[in-house]
């Protein structure tokens, strides 16, 4: 066609093959981090080394997602060597975020002992910080959430290392790699510590806003770890305790600084200490159904609830249209985007909704084509048609609407 995209479009589907990154993009891409590494220097250089390594990693992602083994193992040799060069800097080699990310891509490849190894170097080198530290508590935090996706049931979850690095972290003393199971002792002893150093967050006064925001990230990976130790150690309900006292005295705490409005469209703001306690709380219930029978409605509940709040988190509404596509009741589902769409002007709420349509559009011809051949069903389903096509004209008539290039892509896709 003349030209390529920088960068990549996911939401689109052409034929069999999956837009991914172009290689045009990729070296404008690649160019520009070189010439701005040449420019900073200090942490400005080292947030940039975190930019580029996400970058990385989002592609691996895309590989993943796709099943593509041959690209994925390509991707995967550059984005290690990207990742080990990074590391090599002087001024890399004790950051944190960084052994942090470049453990998580050895993960996601696969290489999970490769992986262990690099947490326990972090963890090992990075002092006794314990839970004062914010990098220490992050690093931590993910490696257990990576340990729990692991397990396969509850049973002997006391015994899992996601226990163990949770209850070293506790202890602020040197991180030691597991060895076998923590000691009953211990774990109470954690539990103590992670209670008393979560009520002493929550009724902190911040000074300024930097301190405000610094807070408010070690608050969540507080209330992250405390939880996961209460779900491996005591159950699903005592960790959805801890995230419903945590909402519930930062609720109490008035409206938060940074909300995220239609207003300032387009920039992504920080997500406030609230918004990511409750995508960690749903995240939790999501994983618990998969490993375990659990009742669906709590799960859809905190999601009503926190996209009446977040109605522009997008993760959120992933998981309200996963568990929708579950239960066969579309006209709450549709009820309920039609009451978050009048109600707020982000674009969010119209994109999932037409999705969801979309999903339930293809679930019904496959139904009706299945068992029969090329031979197609002769009664089209045009009342879905016609609902996806309306809810598109309504979304482009909003304000946000009409300046979104993916909305006007997606309608004409649709059309085609």
């Amino acid at each position: 066609s003349g030209f390529n995209s920088i960068g990549h479009m996911d939401t689109m589907l052409r034929g069999r093959h999956h837009i991914g990154h172009y290689k045009e993009g990729e070296e404008f891409l690649h160019n520009v981090f070189h010439v701005l590494f040449l420019l900073f220097s200090g942490k400005e250089k080292s947030n940039l080394s975190i930019c580029w390594l996400q970058y990385e990693i989002s592609k691996v992602v895309q590989c993943l997602q796709t099943k593509k083994k041959k690209k994925l193992k390509a991707q995967g040799r550059k984005s290690k060597k990207l990742a080990k060069n990074l590391l090599k800097a002087p001024d890399n080699r004790n950051h944190l975020s960084l052994w942090k990310l470049y453990a998580y891509l050895e993960w996601l490849l696969g290489n999970i002992d490769d992986a262990r190894k690099v947490f326990d170097t972090a963890l090992c080198t990075a002092g006794t910080g314990g839970l004062k530290s914010p990098e220490i508590c992050s690093l931590s935090l993910l490696y257990a959430q990576l340990e729990v996706e692991l397990l396969e049931s509850l049973e002997g979850a006391v015994m899992s290392r996601a226990v163990h690095i949770l209850t070293k972290l506790a202890e602020s003393g040197p991180y030691v790699p597991y060895s076998g199971p923590v000691l009953s002792v211990n774990i109470l002893k954690a539990r103590k510590t992670y209670d008393h150093a979560l009520q002493d967050y929550l009724s902190k006064t911040p000074v300024s806003d930097q301190d405000q925001i610094s807070d408010d990230n070690q608050l969540v990976n507080l209330v992250g770890c405390y939880a996961l130790l209460q779900y491996l150690t005591v159950g699903i309900d005592a960790a959805v305790l801890i995230y419903a006292q945590t909402s519930e005295k930062l609720e109490a705490r008035g409206p938060e600084k940074c909300e995220n409005t239609g207003e300032n469209f387009g920039i992504q703001n920080f997500p406030t200490a609230l918004e990511a306690v409750t995508l960690m709380h749903t995240n939790l219930l999501r994983f618990h159904m998969k490993i375990s029978v659990y009742p669906l409605n709590p799960l859809r509940e905190a999601l009503t609830e926190a996209l009446k709040r977040y109605p522009s988190n997008q993760s959120l509404w992933r998981s309200y249209i996963h568990i929708q596509r579950k239960s066969h009741s579309t006209s709450k589902a549709r009820r309920f985007f039609d009451g978050v769409t009048r109600s707020t002007n982000s674009l969010e709420p119209w994109l999932f909704a037409i999705q969801a349509e979309q999903m339930r559009k293809k679930l019904i011809e496959n139904v009706q084509r299945a068992d029969v051949g090329e031979i197609h069903s002769t009664i089209p389903e045009t009342g879905l048609t016609n609902r996806i096509v309306a809810l598109f004209e309504h979304a482009i008539q909003s304000e946000n609407g009409t300046h979104c290039p993916l909305l006007w892509r997606m309608y004409l896709n649709f059309l085609v």
